[in-house]
Formats: structure tokens, sequence, C-alpha cells
């Protein structure tokens, strides 16, 4: 049947002993289904071609936790693999970190949408006191966590709990270097004024054995392309400092992501450097992790296609041909008249709050996570008497929710 229908098919099944599936919801569809007929259990109650890619999807996903556990690492940092063939690993950066209200909720967070270290970034205003609290406060988290820093009395605050120091070079690797090797953690060693090589060279004096080498990505404009060419050949894993190019860049951080992991992966990267400081690169964690499962999926694949996840969100990866609509005449719109007509009913205030669609009429909040929702509730109440009305909520709840949907802000009356 159709992947439209809604209907339960049961009463014909008990009838005919024939068993009813759906089909796609759209008969183009239908030459990527017939030819798995057979192949694969299709669904009563979900749509085939929705089927089909949650199968791809949840297949891909198991692919890739395959292959992590397969994965043979250069070492672990508190049981995440680092290096070797295991995936690149997401550190996501929660900057100034001393200065987050609820760090442990931030962190949780960050952990949910996909980080697997979450690394605390303290600025020149924090003090050794604060890395203490901050650390102490996630002592019990499960998950790595990172110290940002080249303090090294902010470093040493750190080193009850942190299992990763960024960033080592000449001025700090002989003023705290043996501590961070006497206690085990991992370093980051970045070039500085004396090089990688070298810095990395005075770690390994210190004692520091978990060590990933960063060249430095530059920003788009500052030697993106020039910085690249430092990657290859470095013989301890490496970091790609990701986030300076997709904060640095006015674009949208989802295309930006795919590729620099794209770029990584090919140099090899070990971890991946990813932030959400500003607005425009909220969601970058769930985007990387994404982009860094596409890569783990690449092997043996020329290109990071048809791998059963993908990062495409608004653009489609193939257009759907509709047929033509079938009508005899043409009505042309008239304009709509200038002048507002207020329902005897009142007046919606709406906004998004936390996730959430809300529709404010005289004190009363009409709440819920769908527009359809909350429109049929306000519908169910009473609180609509004129169709133009009915149709302005509509509109208005829908854009609210692809507000929330997008991550963007919303304004009722304005351009979405």
């Amino acid at each position: 049947m159709t992947g439209m229908s809604t209907s339960s098919f049961a009463e014909v099944e008990r009838v005919t002993g024939v068993p009813v599936f759906l089909g796609p919801r759209h008969a183009a569809d239908l030459s990527l289904i017939l030819p798995l007929v057979g192949e694969i259990a299709l669904s009563r109650t979900i749509p085939a071609d929705d089927f089909l890619a949650q199968k791809k999807k949840e297949e891909a996903m198991r692919r890739v936790e395959d292959l992590e556990k397969q994965a043979i690492p250069e070492y672990l940092i508190r049981s995440t693999k680092i290096g070797g063939n295991s995936r690149m690993k997401v550190l996501a950066e929660i900057m100034d970190a001393h200065k987050v209200p609820d760090l442990p909720g931030k962190v949780a967070d960050f952990f949910s949408m996909g980080a697997d270290i979450v690394d605390l970034g303290f600025g020149f205003d924090a003090t050794p006191g604060d890395v203490e609290r901050c650390f102490e406060e996630l002592h019990d988290f499960p998950g790595p966590l990172a110290v940002d820093t080249q303090d090294p009395a902010l470093i040493s605050a750190a080193l009850d709990r942190a299992d990763l120091v960024l960033s080592l070079q000449e001025e700090n690797i002989p003023v705290i270097g043996d501590e961070v090797g006497a206690v085990g953690v991992g370093a980051v060693i970045v070039p500085g004024q004396s090089g990688l090589e070298e810095n990395i060279r005075a770690a390994e004096r210190a004692g520091i054995s978990c060590i990933i080498a960063d060249p430095l990505l530059q920003p788009v404009g500052s030697g993106l392309a020039e910085s690249l060419c430092n990657f290859p050949d470095i013989e301890y894993p490496v970091f790609f400092g990701a986030g300076n190019v997709t904060e640095l860049l006015d674009a949208d951080s989802i295309g930006i992501n795919a590729l620099l992991a794209g770029l990584a992966h090919e140099l090899g990267a070990s971890v991946i450097f990813t932030s959400e400081h500003s607005d425009k690169t909220a969601g970058s964690i769930r985007e990387m992790r994404r982009a860094t499962g596409m890569m783990a999926l690449l092997e043996g694949r020329p290109y990071p296609k048809d791998l059963g996840i993908d990062l495409l969100v608004l653009k489609e990866k193939r257009k759907r041909r509709e047929p033509p609509l079938a009508y005899e005449h043409v009505v042309k719109a008239d304009t709509m008249p200038s002048e507002i007509v207020y329902d005897p009913c009142g007046n919606f205030r709406i906004g998004i709050e936390g996730g959430y669609i809300v529709a404010v009429i005289e004190g009363e909040a009409y709440r819920g996570e769908r527009w359809e929702d909350v429109f049929y509730t306000i519908l169910k109440a009473g609180r609509v008497s004129l169709m133009d009305h009915a149709a302005y909520l509509g509109k208005e709840l829908y854009k609210a929710g692809l507000a929330i949907r997008f991550g963007r802000s919303f304004e009722q009356d304005g351009p979405f």
C-alpha cells in the first residue's frame, strides 16, 4: 500500500491471508524499494522510504561502533581511544569555564551532544582556585576532561582531575612539564617560537608519554591552505583545530565542519577541536560528531556518499518529482487587505522557550513541542473565531517550530 496511508490493514490480512506492508510515500521511490523486496522486512506502520532510511542509519551507526571497538589506539585517555586506527575524537571547548553558572550541566550537555572530550578553557583572569573549583565540581564525570591554558599555575591546579592539557610549548614545558609527566596525563604540544618538533622533544624529556601534536590550523585569510602543509609526517597523534576556522568564518557551520572533518581525516588527525562560542556555531558538536562518523565509514570508499548517515539538513540529496497539478482554470490571487480585523476572541503573543512553542493570550499560555498540537489546543479551547486569524496563527506557530528546529531566533510577524 502507499506510504501515505494511515489505515490498519489487519482485517484485510486476516480475510485474505496476504500480508500488507506500506510502500514508499511517492511512486517515484518505487524503483528504490522494489529491488529490495524479499531482502529486507518492510513495515506495516512506517512508510518504506522512511523505514529504509532509518534502517540504513542504524546500520551505519552500528558499523561506526563496531569499527571503534575493533580499533587499536596509540593510547587511552580515560578509556577513550586516541590515535591508531580509532575514530577521530571530538574535543569540544567551554570558554571561560570558571564563569559558567552551571558547569556540570554544560559539560553533561556537551557529552550528550557527542563530544568525546570536553575542554575547559580559562582566561587570564582565572585563578588556581577557580580551576580547582571547576574540576572538583566535575570530579565524578566519567568522560575525559581537558584543561586549556598556558599558565603553569592553572595547569597544576587542574592535574588532580584533568586527563589532557592544552597547550604546552617552550615557555611552560620547563615549568610544568615534569609535573604533567609525573601525573601521567596527556598533553597537546604546539609550536610556539621553538617549533613543534623541538617542543615535542622537550615534552618527551619531561616524561610526558601521551603526546598529541598540534601544528596549529590557521583561519581562512590567515594562512589556512599553507598551515595544512604542516600536518603530514608527524610521528604522534595529531590535533586538528577546526573550531578556529569555523568561528572566524561567517558561513553556516554544518558544511564547514563536514569539509574540515574530511581534511582532518585525509591528514590523519586523531583529535578534532570544535566549539560553540557564537550563536552561528551552535550545533557544531553534533555536526562534528556526525562528520567524524562519516569519515570512519569512509574506509574502503572513494567518497563520503551514500553512507547511511549524512549532514544534509536544508539541501536534498535527491529532489522528488511530483506529478503535475490538475486544474481547468486559474483564479489570480487578490492582494491581501492592509487593514487588520482583530479577532473578538483576542490576540496571541507567540514565542519560543527552551525548545517549546508558547502562545500567550490573556495570561494563559498554550505550550507544546509541535506547532500543530498548540494550534489544535487553541482551536479546541475556542480561542479563534475568524478564519484569517486561524491562518495567521498557523503561519506564525509553524514559523516558531522551524526556528526551534534550525536553532534560530524567532520574532512574531518578523521574517524567517
